[in-house]
């Protein structure tokens, strides 16, 4: 058998200042057809210095095993291609918001499944949504996915691996689509440090938060920073909307071409509050790479 038994780890200076050699730590959410280590060539294709990735199908509750022969591949392959911080996706499945018990209990058991499978690849986080309280209340629900972040913790407590709850579009009953609703979670967390924040451009604009002018987006940014902290931002999903602000509709667009247009983006580049945080796209991908380039070579142009 293999004695592989530990995962290389992203460096980072403080919480979430990561360590690099290049002027941007832009990237994407890569495909991992064909094994998690492919996501490495296809990140050198279109020249994302931070990836994205599922580490298991992300429309599904439970996943093959990640053998250190595959772990192995993925270490190799990242180190050839000298790609930067690497995070993972969740399962759009996991609510820790809900009350069904067998649904729940999925719930937290695949929560777990991610965060162990992050730390064998080696990436510092997850991205979480928060999480639906499906018709019992706002407070209710922000409740349950404390205790539910705690009840995971507690069930793998060397975990290093931190979760970024994701801002969420408002949609529904979903939970994550206000500053003081994500502070709220963060402040019943016990374990605070295990917990962040990854801020999406298309779901803060689709929850009614403005960009799009200067005076806009630091008056946004005040607020992030006054609810949260800076400091507990650990990435950010870079989308355009295809809906108007406080749609809250979750419709990402390519960059500059939807509702929020180029400014915002090119605000958020060059604020050096955020510039050594990873930033990924999320745009869409009829064309995978050619896309993927086009959007990266236009947010690269803003900076």
């Amino acid at each position: 058998m293999s004695t592989l038994t530990a995962a290389p780890t992203d460096r980072h200076n403080g919480r979430f200042d990561f360590s690099t050699d290049h002027n941007d730590l832009l990237g994407a959410h890569l495909s991992t057809q064909g094994g998690v280590p492919t996501v490495f060539a296809r990140a050198a294709t279109v020249g994302a210095r931070a990836v994205a990735l599922f580490a298991k199908n992300g429309n599904q509750w439970k996943g093959k095993p990640l053998e250190d022969e595959i772990r192995a591949q993925f270490f190799e392959e990242r180190a050839r291609i000298q790609v930067g911080p690497v995070l993972t996706h969740a399962s759009y499945l996991i609510n820790l918001a809900g009350t069904d018990p067998v649904m729940y209990e999925k719930s937290i058991a695949a929560m777990i499944d991610e965060l162990e499978r992050a730390e064998q690849l080696g990436a510092y986080a997850v991205v979480l949504h928060p999480g639906a309280h499906l018709g019992l209340g706002v407070r209710f629900g922000i409740d349950q996915i404390a205790r539910s972040l705690d009840r995971i913790h507690c069930a793998i407590p060397a975990c290093k691996v931190v979760t970024l709850l994701e801002t969420a579009a408002g949609q529904g009953s979903c939970l994550g689509s206000s500053f003081e609703e994500l502070s709220a979670m963060l402040t019943l967390v016990d374990e605070r440090h295990r917990v962040g924040i990854c801020f999406d451009t298309c779901h803060v604009f689709s929850a009614g938060y403005e960009l799009r002018t200067r005076a806009a987006y630091e008056a946004t940014i005040d607020s992030l920073g006054l609810h949260l902290g800076f400091e507990n931002v650990g990435a950010f999903h870079l989308n355009d909307s295809k809906r108007a602000i406080g749609s809250r509709v979750d419709r990402h667009e390519h960059i500059g071409a939807g509702e929020i247009g180029l400014d915002a983006f090119s605000f958020l580049l060059n604020d050096p509050r955020f510039t050594r945080i990873p930033k990924v796209i999320e745009t869409p991908k009829p064309h995978p790479f050619d896309d993927d380039i086009r959007n990266l070579t236009l947010l690269r142009s803003l900076m």
